[in-house]
């Protein structure tokens, strides 16, 4: 029967895709510019949460916010907003003030939306859990249900910026923002949109998910002389993830559309690669990481020997890493440059991934690679080509890989060109 299933060939538009706009919140920097100053620095973002002996909650380093721009949101307004979404609106109104970009009217109705979040509202979730069990109230915030749901960010963006096409939520745990970006690339790539804003936001922070994890002993455990750099990818003495919270947010354009309005290019998306383990929850699987980026490389029409870094989704926990090292040694060799930008500012969850590639992107625009921090002991398991902290090498080239790898055994891998040009006209 599904063998004579053909899927029908869709009509695509010129590729590659046009990124025009970025924004980002992270616990180095809220902008694409003061957070590659800090992993460049090796400033940290990770501190040390000094635990809740009443909720049984042991000491943690997390990667927090020191602000979120509220770019003129009232009192009120921002009380009726999850942190996620907060996070999430920032990012990006940065990222389309970035762009230049107004939409009115009917000028939406090709502007989508792809976001993706790993937990969505959680805060507004348990605080009503906490009103209802601690402290005993027969009354919730009439507005919890659409504080607490995934697809709030997606919704409160597309309001404030008239994007009235496709809107569609990822949740695909670390790796949601990292598909959003590639599905909404897509759909420009399909002709469904001409401007797609992507991206994603996590506030994971609060006292019963970070207890969770702590059951889950995946966890970083605290340097008691360092706090701030307990996170050690692909270290001998990793010990585990750091939680943070996060958002960025990306303008995507077709080449036709950013070309018509003379828009400033900071790169272009290539390819975009998407697997799943589909072998166990937590444990991943090299050749679904494999499969991911081999795909992304295809789409693109790239061959290993084209990139020029990877930004690896190292989390720093003994298996994942070990499994990232051997997929990309399988696929790249290791001859590439490669490092974790998380060992400063922690796992952002589903906005890790865009996170991430705004990093990449804006390191490679001004000619750096980004540093691997905290790798003093070496593992020689995960023998790649790593950029030291003290490096001052250039890419050669402005090609590279930016692996998303979640539990369930999600896996999302995006190939992009930084620094295309000042402008799409040459496009």
């Amino acid at each position: 029967m599904w063998k004579d299933c053909k899927r029908k060939p869709v009509p695509e538009v010129e590729t590659p895709v046009c990124i025009t706009g970025m924004g980002v919140l992270s616990p180095c920097g809220n902008s694409p510019d003061s957070l590659v100053d800090a992993l460049l620095a090796g400033r940290s973002g990770v501190t040390l949460y000094p635990g809740d002996e009443s909720l049984g909650l042991a000491p943690a380093v997390v990667g927090a916010l020191q602000e979120i721009p509220e770019w003129g949101l009232s009192k009120p307004q921002q009380a009726s907003l999850d942190r996620c979404s907060r996070l999430a609106l920032a990012a990006a109104h940065q990222a389309m003030g970035d762009a230049g970009l107004s939409l009115s009217g009917d000028q939406g109705l090709q502007a989508g939306i792809a976001w993706g979040t790993g937990m969505g509202g959680i805060h507004s979730l348990e605080d009503a859990y906490r009103q209802l069990f601690e402290r005993q109230s027969q009354r919730l915030r009439p507005l919890t249900v659409v504080m607490a749901m995934h697809n709030a960010a997606a919704a409160h963006i597309a309001m404030a910026h008239g994007l009235r096409g496709p809107s569609v939520t990822f949740s695909n745990a670390c790796a949601s923002s990292a598909m959003a970006i590639g599905e909404g690339a897509r759909w420009i790539r399909q002709g469904l949109a001409e401007v797609v804003l992507v991206g994603g936001a996590d506030a994971p922070l609060t006292p019963a998910t970070l207890r969770a994890w702590q059951a889950m002993a995946t966890l970083a455990t605290p340097d008691p002389a360092a706090p701030q750099t307990s996170c050690r990818p692909f270290a001998a003495d990793r010990s585990g993830l750091v939680l943070a919270e996060g958002a960025g947010a990306l303008v995507l354009e077709s080449p036709a559309h950013a070309r018509a309005r003379g828009a400033r290019i900071h790169g272009e998306l290539l390819g975009y690669g998407s697997s799943c383990d589909a072998s166990h929850l937590s444990h991943p699987a090299v050749d679904g990481q494999v499969r991911a980026m081999t795909q992304a490389l295809a789409e693109a029409g790239l061959g290993p020997e084209a990139v020029g870094y990877v930004n690896a989704h190292g989390t720093a926990t003994r298996v994942g890493d070990q499994v990232e090292a051997a997929a990309i040694a399988q696929v790249l060799g290791n001859r590439v440059p490669v490092s974790s930008t998380k060992a400063l500012h922690g796992h952002c969850m589903g906005a890790t991934g865009a996170v991430e590639f705004i990093a990449s992107l804006t390191a490679l625009a001004r000619g750096r690679l980004l540093p691997a921090w905290h790798r003093e002991q070496a593992d020689p398991a995960c023998d790649l080509a790593w950029v030291a902290p003290e490096s001052r090498q250039a890419p050669a080239s402005s090609v590279f890989l930016s692996n998303s790898f979640a539990f369930g055994g999600s896996n999302g891998v995006l190939v992009a060109r930084a620094g295309a040009g000042d402008s799409a006209a040459s496009l």
